[in-house]
């Protein structure tokens, strides 16, 4: 997969009181909110599993503490030598009768680092709003993510890997992940890096065709790969050799292959 010269940059994360009071001051307007808030709902598993939809974000600060939050690079501004800096926010202008009106386009991937991950883009006015209306969406479009050792070289049973190949396409970017063996390490763009990390997937293989510069694209169909992941059906042979699982995993919780 083609490796590219820009990074992801780590949205300032709040204090804990900060989180606190918002959670306090959190009222649920959504029948999936209070039973959260009430205790029927005590992890979010249980969502995925019982298919609700998340229509607030203060859903996942509330079962995912300290969920982590990065800003993609998805701009750019012309360098030396016909290079592009990138940079994290995208301005688009259009001439209008009243004149010119800009547009601020962000993208922001949320993770765990524990087999849950979401990606969210937003379109504002300023910075701030547009930054806090991508990690809301991002927070809202969060999904559980398969995980294992599929491959053939390792054979470990545990999870540290993808459990098989997958692969998706978003315009002309197709994106194609598989399994490593342990140690080898994420072999992929850094915008794939920062998507299989939040997602806590440590070694993994990758490459892509098309117009991967397009970053918006790109990212959709790194998403689109790991979220092709749980539609594929798995035997229990399968599942046992692979040592898959989906989700979050506890400390308690063992391996597939020690159980």
């Amino acid at each position: 997969m083609r490796d590219s010269r820009s990074n992801s940059r780590d949205r300032p994360r709040r204090d804990n009181t900060e989180e606190k009071d918002v959670l306090a001051s959190w009222v649920p307007r959504t029948e999936l909110g209070r039973k959260v808030m009430n205790g029927e709902i005590k992890t979010i598993d249980e969502i995925f599993e019982k298919g609700y939809v998340i229509r607030e974000s203060e859903i996942v600060d509330y079962l995912v503490p300290g969920i982590e939050e990065k800003i993609i690079q998805i701009g750019g501004n012309p360098g030396k030598g016909g290079s592009i800096r990138r940079t994290p926010i995208r301005f688009t202008n259009r001439m209008h009768k009243s004149g010119r009106r800009r547009a601020i386009h962000a993208l922001v991937a949320v993770g765990n680092g524990n087999g849950i991950i979401g990606i969210g883009y937003a379109t504002s006015k300023d910075v701030t709003s547009t930054i806090a209306n991508a990690v809301k969406k991002a927070k809202l479009n969060v999904i559980p993510i398969r995980r294992g050792c599929g491959s053939w070289e390792c054979q470990c049973g545990l999870h540290h890997s993808i459990p098989f190949k997958t692969e998706s396409k978003c315009g002309s970017v197709h994106v194609r992940l598989m399994p490593a063996p342990k140690g080898i390490g994420l072999c992929v763009a850094k915008e794939a890096k920062v998507l299989l990390s939040l997602a806590g997937v440590k070694d993994a293989w990758g490459n892509s065709s098309g117009q991967t510069k397009t970053r918006l694209n790109f990212i959709k169909a790194i998403f689109g790969s790991l979220k092709n992941l749980n539609k594929m059906r798995v035997s229990k042979d399968v599942m046992k050799t692979t040592g898959l699982i989906e989700g979050t995993i506890g400390p308690v919780k063992k391996d597939v292959k020690e159980e």
